[in-house]
């Protein structure tokens, strides 16, 4: 290497650096300043820097299922209706059908133009609601047959700043619309308050850089990020696999829906094509995906299944990366007016988990197993009216519980994974701030024993929560599950997970099973039990590190008898391994 092309590494790196420190400090903002649980708690919401045509620079600390796909085409919607963009501009967008996720992600959009009035990048906050005018209190109605039904205001690059002054008449229809419209307003100014702090940056970086010298440097970002992808996709085998995944039998839905996935990777070239076009047609409830949403899940999983956190997720990367969608499908470009209130999470992840298992198929020692099935009720929208608070109306999504981590060639499922979607990055609750916040209790939350995927490695064991009304209040919550029924499968010989499961513990202490797709309304004395879905296991059990299965019984993970049957581990009474007879079992096993 010459001392210039080292001088240039260095230039180039230290640049992405100062790029992605805007992002993280306009999340930082928001989840500082806002207002509702799911943002200040949960931390549902992504911050990104664009270039002004629409290309993907940096998402830090954003949910894949938010950034791999979406703000391109949001940026670029916005400048088709509003060709036209001022200092000062600012929009607010969250239409399913125009490149966003569902309608409860609002998104604030702000153009950073410079002092020549030329636009040079775009920056984007999306953050999830507490509510978003939706017929019920829920930003998730799973059984919506059309958008009507569903409820949701929806704003197509809606202006909603001019010269840095809101535009009051979109404030009001929010603040008329929905329940909670100081929490709604918190919000907003957080989500703008990112924004704002976007801009800043990029402005202030540019005069200090120079604008073209950073132009330059975006395209040489992009290139080396395609180099990186390029390299990664040239470890893989070449090959076709076809992977089928169902979500369980849902509202508009009764047979389930199917989901197939073809994979193909171009080792050679450095290429992957994920197709999802022999998919049905969109479907009569809330679990379509946007387009936006549908090509997320699929690069999720290929990034997931690459197996190299430090590739770039940008544009650059996304050149070696194809998405076949059409019109009208189920898990492609919706068409108007059907749903799309659950567009982030259930089939999102049905196409995401089955990518990760193609490419294992593929490429054994890459890829990942299938992550657990959500939503379970320990992450529905609660609400009602808190009798600490003057009665005062509630309604926001918790993260109680949710474990379902895939496990991967190299280590085992995450515990606090959430959803493939997110990757983790969502945070769970912490029970006393809920309990303070919400007149609630949470009765219990605690891992199951023998419900993880087994493997070589393992995926995340499930996890149960039981909570309902503090005393004298009552509690309605709303919830989508899926993989009651349909599990998440392992991958190369790994071995599925356990079930989710929703339960209602009433007055009386009887237990009741409640349905996938619900709102549960909960009296005094009433529980509402949620069980999140355990991950799939990678590889085969019995090759499985026997002092790693000795330390998953100890945790509670697996039981002695299961721990034998699984994976050929045979324990003595006083806790230690018994070398010999397990030699013997898994020998056993394997054959």
């Amino acid at each position: 290497m010459t001392r210039t092309d080292s001088q240039s590494g260095v230039q180039m790196a230290i640049l992405a650096s100062r790029i992605d420190a805007i992002a993280r400090k306009m999340a930082n903002t928001l989840f500082r300043t806002a207002r509702s649980g799911v943002l200040n708690s949960g931390h549902d919401f992504s911050c990104v820097v664009l270039t002004a045509d629409c290309r993907l620079i940096a998402g830090a600390v954003s949910l894949p299922a938010h950034v791999m796909a979406g703000p391109d085409e949001i940026a670029r919607y916005v400048s088709e209706m509003h060709p036209v963009l001022k200092r000062g501009d600012a929009f607010l967008h969250n239409s399913p059908y125009h490149g966003n996720s569902h309608a409860a992600d609002h998104c604030l959009v702000v153009p950073v133009i410079d002092d020549e009035g030329v636009h040079r990048y775009t920056v984007l906050a999306k953050a999830h609601q507490a509510d978003c005018g939706n017929s019920k209190p829920t930003t998730y109605i799973g059984d919506a047959e059309d958008v009507y039904q569903e409820g949701a205001l929806v704003f197509p690059a809606v202006q909603i700043q001019r010269n840095y002054k809101d535009v009051g008449d979109v404030i009001r229809m929010c603040q008329a619309r929905i329940r909670v419209p100081d929490i709604w307003w918190g919000d907003y100014l957080a989500s703008l308050g990112a924004a704002r702090i976007g801009e800043h940056e990029l402005l202030n970086l540019g005069k200090e850089v120079g604008w073209e010298k950073l132009a330059q440097h975006v395209e040489n970002w992009f290139d080396y990020s395609e180099r990186r992808i390029t390299a990664a996709i040239g470890r893989l085998n070449s090959g076709t696999a076809i992977v089928s995944s169902k979500h369980d039998p849902f509202p508009g839905a009764p047979d389930g829906i199917p989901v197939d996935v073809k994979v193909t990777v171009d080792a050679v070239a450095g290429r992957i094509e994920v197709d999802l076009r022999d998919n049905p047609d969109c479907l009569p409830c809330g679990l379509n995906l946007t387009e936006g949403t549908s090509r997320s899940a699929a690069l999720v999983g290929v990034f997931n299944a690459l197996g190299d956190h430090t590739i770039p997720a940008n544009a650059g990367a996304f050149r070696r990366l194809k998405v076949h969608l059409r019109e009208n499908c189920v898990v492609g470009i919706p068409r108007h007016p059907f749903s799309c209130s659950v567009a982030t999470t259930n089939l999102a992840d049905r196409v995401a988990s089955p990518v990760q298992v193609a490419i294992a198929q593929i490429s054994p020692g890459f890829g990942m197993a299938e992550g657990g099935p959500i939503f379970p009720p320990a992450g529905g929208v609660i609400s009602g009216r808190d009798p600490r608070r003057d009665d005062t109306a509630y309604v926001n999504q918790v993260h109680l519980g949710i474990t379902g981590g895939p496990a991967t060639p190299r280590q085992d499922g995450w515990l606090t994974l959430i959803h493939v979607g997110n990757a983790g990055l969502c945070r769970h609750d912490c029970v006393e701030v809920d309990e303070l916040s919400y007149p609630i209790t949470v009765w219990e939350r605690r891992i199951l024993t023998d419900t993880a995927g087994a493997g070589k490695f393992r995926g995340a064991p499930s996890i149960r929560v039981e909570f309902g009304p503090a005393e004298g209040a009552s509690l309605k919550v709303f919830y989508n599950a899926d993989g009651m029924i349909n599990v998440a499968q392992g991958a190369v010989g790994g071995l599925s997970g356990a079930p989710t499961g929703a339960l209602k513990r009433l007055c009386d202490g009887s237990i009741e099973p409640q349905p996938a797709c619900t709102g549960v309304s909960l009296s005094e004395n009433e529980r509402i039990i949620s069980i999140s879905s355990g991950g799939g296991g990678y590889g085969n059990p019995a090759e499985r590190d026997e002092d790693l299965v000795m330390s998953d019984v100890r945790e509670g993970y697996f039981s002695p008898e299961k721990a034998k049957e699984l994976f050929g581990v045979i324990f003595c009474v006083d806790g230690e391994i018994d070398r010999k007879a397990t030699n013997d079992a898994r020998r056993a096993l394997l054959a």
